[in-house]
C-alpha cells in the first residue's frame, strides 16, 4: 500500500509542477462545453432569403410578410430576376429565394390562381430539407388567408375557382435534388481527414525536437526561424497534395461523387489550406513543451471544434457571434465552401472568391505566427 501511495503521490507532484499540462487539462474541457455547445445549441432561424417580387403589389408585400412575421426567414436581398437568385446560391449567401411572377396581384384581384417558384439549396439535405418544410408550411398558411378573403368578396366580380387553390407553389432543389447524404458529407469529410493529418504531423515537429534533445543542434546553426519553419511545412506539404489526389480519386470512383467543377483547380486550391493547417500546426508545436501538451492543444482547440463548427455537420448561419468568428479561425471552415463548391456545385474561382482570400490570410497568418513564436533555446 505505502508502495502505491508512493507511486500516486509522485505522479500528483509530477503534475502540479508541469502547470502547462494542469491549465490546459482543467480550462480545456469547459472551453470547449461552452464554445461547442452554443453553436450546436442554436435553433436554424433567419434563414438567407433571396426574393424576386417582379409584382410589387400589395398582394405580393402581404404574401411575403408571412415569410418574415415568424422570424424564420430574413430577406437579405431583394432582386429583380431569378438568374439573380441563382447567383446568390451559387454564392452561399442565401439558403433559399422566392420568385413571385408579374402577374400574381392582377391574378388574385380577378380571381385566377397563380404560382410562386421557390428556390432551395440542396447541397446540404438536412438544412435543404428544414428550409423546403418552412416554406411549404408558411405558403399554405399564407395561400388559406388568400383564399378565405376571396370569399369574404365573393359578392364583388371576382370569379373564384374552386378547383385549384388561388397560389400554388413550386419548389426546385438546385445541386443535390436527391437529397443524398453522400453527396454532401464525403468531400466535408475529405476536409477534415486532410485537416487531421496536417496538423498533427506539425504539431509534434518541434516539441519531439525538443524531447529527444535535437534542438540544441539546430540552436547552434545559423538558421533563422523562418527557414526552420518553412523547412518543417514544405515536406509535408507535399505530402498534403498526394494525400488530396488520392482522396478525390477515392471520392469519385470508389464513393460514386463526382466532381461537378474543375479537378486540378481543387487541388490548387487545397494548398493554402494545407499551409494554414500545417501552420496552426508548427504554433502549436513552437507554444508547447510535451508532446502531451500538443496533442491536447490540437485536438481541443482545433480538430473538435473543425468537426463541429466548421459548417461540416451543423449549420455555421445559427451559431452566435463568439462561436460563428471563431470558427472563421479554423481554415477548414473556408475551404469546405471550396470543396463543396467545386464538387457539388460546379462553380469557379469567381463564387469562390471570398473564400480564397480568407483562406490565404489564414495560411499567411499562421505561418508567419509561428515564425514569431519559434525562439532558437531550450
Amino acid at each position: 500500500m505505502k508502495r502505491l501511495q508512493t507511486i500516486i503521490r509522485k505522479e500528483f507532484i509530477h503534475i502540479m509542477r508541469d502547470w502547462r499540462t494542469l491549465a490546459i487539462i482543467i480550462i480545456l474541457p469547459a472551453f470547449l462545453l461552452l464554445l461547442l455547445g452554443y453553436g450546436v445549441s442554436g435553433e436554424s432561424s433567419d434563414i438567407a432569403l433571396a426574393v424576386a417580387d417582379l409584382s410589387k403589389s400589395d398582394a405580393s408585400r402581404r404574401y411575403l410578410e408571412y415569410f418574415t412575421a415568424t422570424k424564420e426567414f430574413e430577406i437579405k436581398y431583394d432582386v429583380l430576376s431569378e438568374e439573380e437568385i441563382l447567383l446568390l446560391l451559387d454564392k452561399e449567401q442565401v439558403v433559399a429565394g422566392i420568385y413571385i411572377p408579374e402577374d400574381f396581384g392582377r391574378s388574385l384581384d380577378l380571381g385566377i390562381p397563380t404560382r410562386v417558384q421557390f428556390y432551395v439549396n440542396g447541397s446540404d439535405p438536412s438544412a435543404a430539407q428544414s428550409a423546403n418544410l418552412k416554406l411549404e408550411t408558411i405558403a399554405q398558411v399564407a395561400t388559406q388567408k388568400i383564399l378565405t378573403d376571396q370569399f369574404a368578396k365573393a359578392g364583388s366580380l371576382i370569379n373564384i375557382d374552386l378547383e385549384e387553390l388561388p397560389v400554388t407553389t413550386y419548389t426546385k432543389t438546385l445541386y443535390n435534388p436527391d437529397g443524398s447524404e453522400k453527396v454532401y458529407l464525403i468531400p466535408g469529410l475529405t476536409a477534415i481527414v486532410l485537416q487531421v493529418q496536417a496538423l498533427l504531423l506539425t504539431a509534434l515537429a518541434i516539441v519531439r525536437e525538443r524531447e529527444q534533445g535535437t534542438m540544441e543542434q539546430l540552436i547552434v546553426t545559423p538558421i533563422k526561424s523562418w527557414e526552420l519553419v518553412l523547412g518543417k511545412i514544405i515536406p509535408y506539404l507535399f505530402v498534403g497534395i498526394l494525400n488530396t489526389i488520392g482522396s478525390l480519386l477515392i471520392s469519385v470512383y470508389i464513393f460514386g461523387i463526382p466532381i461537378q467543377g474543375s479537378f486540378w483547380l481543387l487541388v490548387g486550391l487545397t494548398i493554402p489550406f494545407i499551409v494554414g493547417s500545417l501552420g496552426m500546426g508548427v504554433l502549436i508545436s513552437n507554444i508547447s513543451r510535451t508532446q502531451m501538451q500538443a496533442m491536447y492543444l490540437a485536438v481541443g482547440i482545433v480538430l473538435i471544434p473543425a468537426i463541429i463548427l466548421s459548417g461540416l455537420i451543423y449549420s455555421r448561419e445559427s451559431m452566435p457571434a463568439f462561436t460563428y468568428y471563431f470558427s472563421e479561425l479554423l481554415p477548414v471552415t473556408h475551404y469546405l465552401v471550396i470543396i463543396r463548391g467545386i464538387m457539388v456545385k460546379g462553380v469557379g474561382i469567381t463564387f469562390l472568391m471570398p473564400s480564397i482570400i480568407k483562406e490565404f490570410a489564414l495560411g499567411l497568418f499562421y505561418f508567419i505566427a509561428s515564425v514569431l513564436a519559434f525562439r532558437k533555446k531550450i
